[in-house]
């Protein structure tokens, strides 16, 4: 669940972003088989700095690169082909370098798998490449061709400068080897998962007799791979073990960077509940590592992306995000531990935007008045007031990609009736530069979604939208269907646009006459602060449950609402709650749709499902579990539901299909089940999937809850 609706660093703007030229107003991109150098302040100025002609092998057709990073000094640029997906991305392919002073086209890795190359990273002074092939780190010289070994012990469970499943998907974590700045070492994770037991899927269609797909996959319950950090002289290829204190099975380390230096790392270690957080700073001359940061919390302490580790001062402080006095701030933290809050107020930073230590001014997201949508502040490193830098005059969901030299960004707009627009901008001032003269009519608010607040009967106000029926009349009743989530991954309910839009839906909603809308329950990752976010700890599957049925309570009683046709749908943690709602509340919610459920939380991977609902070591642990599950709940249904699940799901295994299949036999609860062979937790392989989902989705929803009004 984590990933399906949500990183350790990815190279090679693994995710699509900006690569910026050392002067923060050049930037590279891949245009035609074409690498071309542009200008953010004026559009009309490219240069090509590699052709496709000079990405042709000898004999062979042009590369047709997916991604690519220059060297620091700019006279090579690294270049991954034919990649292929590691679970959700396409983390392993083939790398070249191309030379712009030799005019040189070569391959990496001779002799390595095709395809089996991950997260190639030039040296610091561009002469070498590492990368990891078949759970090892390899260093290859650019000038001799000579690939040395850096580790050799690495196999399918000792995993070396990458991750197993569970890391990957919970903490997003892929790319695990840093260079160190002055290029004599390479910082890596090793994950030991010799002790987690493999998951079985097992498939049925791609031969002719059926095989085993295993996936090593703690559940919650069961201990984590061991993890530990070590550092690898390039020149020797000796590692030299981190000393980090803390069991290495009970603990956590899921980001680590070097410290500004070449002889000290900076890391993140979290105890296995979750709820306790530690900074080290290793020395990698004698391996010892000491505490400089401690943060704990009753629920979860949220894990921070890279962002956290932006140095200040000459690498005296960094920069870091805490909600620990209830609101998520900006501190910075010296190496001594001492911290200094920056940002002020009641209000929640989303985001660190950029840090521009020349101007003194650290950027960020943030959305204090409405928490649907985000807009840009700044304030001052040495802290105060923060300021509103996105115009007043454009309500909604504002994104931002600031250039490295903090003077010019790329400013992305929508909201829920304005279309996405993209803007060069400067700053502070905000001033138009090139792109969409973003323009917002207030007009046309009508067009889109209605925003709404609900308060239920527990003093909860939730944030909603809804999608009337496109020929609406107040004096009928219709039915309503509602969108759900309700886990702490993702919110349904951001004012941008394309919000109340059902993908799943063959036609359009209105115009058949539905009202379609979502609630962000307790729990969601908005703007809200600690206690409305934390509140569902260990009550997944209770308490944003409670908020979702006592919010439709509320929307039952409007005049203009059907209350014999309800219906309620959901995907991954949706498609529990969805579950969770037609089996807990069968009076309110007639009609339910749900995706690739999580039916059994004891089922689910060990680093989600822990961190929010405690660990399950003995009956009291296993309790909240239980109690937050569907199967619990399953014997209680009345109403219409639809099982969707893909037999190839390595997040969500079928087997939590299974056992609310049983359940629901158990107790004569007739149902409609649909199980897409071998698809995976998206459910989108294969010809026709998508269109026949969508078809079944659609059949049934008007089947069992007829649109129109009455």
């Amino acid at each position: 669940m984590g990933c399906l609706l949500l990183m350790c660093q990815v190279t090679m703007a693994q995710r699509g972003g900006t690569q910026w030229a050392k002067d923060g107003y050049q930037y590279y991109r891949l245009q035609g088989g074409n690498i071309v150098e542009l200008d953010i302040r004026d559009a009309s100025k490219s240069t090509t700095i590699v052709t496709a002609a000079m990405l042709t092998p000898k004999g062979e057709t042009a590369l047709s690169p997916r991604r690519f990073s220059f060297s620091d000094d700019g006279n090579k640029v690294l270049l991954n082909t034919n990649t292929k997906r590691v679970w959700r991305y396409d983390t392993r392919g083939d790398y070249w370098v191309y030379d712009l002073q030799k005019k040189t086209l070569k391959k990496l890795g001779k002799g390595k798998p095709e395809s089996s190359l991950m997260f190639a990273k030039f040296s610091p002074d561009g002469s070498k490449v590492a990368y990891v092939s078949e759970h090892n780190i390899y260093m290859e010289d650019l000038a001799t061709g000579i690939i040395k070994p850096l580790t050799k012990d690495g196999t399918k469970k000792l995993i070396n400068g990458t991750f197993d499943w569970a890391y990957e998907e919970e903490f997003d974590c892929r790319d695990g080897f840093r260079w160190s700045p002055d290029g004599r070492n390479i910082a890596y994770w090793q994950i030991d998962a010799s002790k987690i037991r493999n998951y079985l899927m097992l498939n049925t269609t791609d031969s002719t007799y059926s095989f085993t797909v295993p996936v090593e996959y703690p559940v919650a319950g069961e201990n984590p791979s061991s993890c530990k950090i070590g550092v690898v002289d390039v020149a020797t290829a000796k590692t030299k073990w981190m000393n980090v204190p803390g069991d290495p099975i009970q603990h956590y380390i899921p980001r680590m960077e070097w410290a500004g230096n070449g002889n000290e790392l900076i890391l993140l270690q979290l105890n296995r509940p979750q709820n306790e957080s530690r900074i080290f700073i290793a020395n990698i001359s004698n391996a010892t590592a000491h505490v400089i940061y401690t943060e704990k919390d009753k629920a979860w302490v949220d894990v921070r992306d890279a962002e956290g580790w932006t140095w200040l001062d000459k690498g005296k402080k960094f920069v870091w995000l805490s909600e620990k006095d209830g609101w998520n701030h900006i501190y910075t933290v010296d190496r001594d531990g001492k911290q200094e809050l920056i940002t002020k107020g009641d209000y929640d930073v989303i985001s660190i935007d950029q840090v521009d230590e020349a101007d003194g001014v650290i950027y960020f997201t943030a959305s204090p008045d409405n928490a649907t949508q985000k807009y840009l502040y700044s304030v001052k490193i040495t802290g105060g007031k923060a300021t509103r830098v996105s115009p007043m005059d454009e309500p909604g969901t504002h994104s931002y990609e600031i250039s490295p030299n903090g003077k010019i960004a790329s400013h992305n707009f929508s909201n829920s009736y304005t279309l996405p627009a993209s803007e060069t901008v400067s700053l502070p001032d905000h001033k138009h530069l090139s792109g969409t003269v973003i323009s917002v009519n207030p007009a046309d608010k009508a067009k889109g979604p209605e925003f709404f607040k609900v308060k239920t009967v527990d003093g909860i106000e939730m944030d909603g939208w809804m999608v009337k029926p496109t020929n609406f009349d107040p004096n009928k009743k219709y039915p309503v269907v509602f969108f759900v989530y309700g886990e702490p991954a993702s919110q349904t309910a951001p004012d941008r646009y394309g919000v109340g839009r059902n993908g799943e839906y063959v036609g359009s909603m209105a115009n058949d006459g539905y009202i379609y809308m979502s609630l962000d329950n307790r729990g969601a990752p908005v703007p809200k602060g600690r206690e409305w976010r934390k509140s569902i700890y260990k009550n997944i599957g209770l308490i944003n449950i409670r908020d979702q049925a006592m919010a439709a309570k509320e929307i039952l009683k409007w005049p203009f609402v059907d209350s014999s046709r309800v219906a309620v749908w959901g995907w991954s943690g949706g498609g529990s709650s969805t579950l969770n709602l037609m089996f807990q509340y069968p009076e309110i919610y007639k009609t339910g749709i749900a995706v690739a459920a999580v039916g059994w939380q004891l089922s689910y991977d060990n680093i989600y499902q822990e961190r929010y609902m405690g660990v399950p070591t003995d009956a009291a642990g296993r309790e909240p579990f239980i109690k937050g599950s569907p199967v619990t709940y399953a014997k209680n249904l009345r109403g219409n539901l639809l099982y969707i699940h893909g037999t190839g799901d390595d997040n969500v295994h079928y087997k939590n299909a299974e056992m609310l299949i049983n359940e629901l036999v158990k107790y004569n609860k007739q149902f409609q089940l649909m199980s897409y062979p071998n698809r995976t937790h998206g459910i989108f392989e294969g010809p026709g999937t998508s269109l026949h989902l969508r078809t079944l989705y659609t059949q049934y929803l008007k089947e069992h809850c007829p649109p129109g009004g009455r």
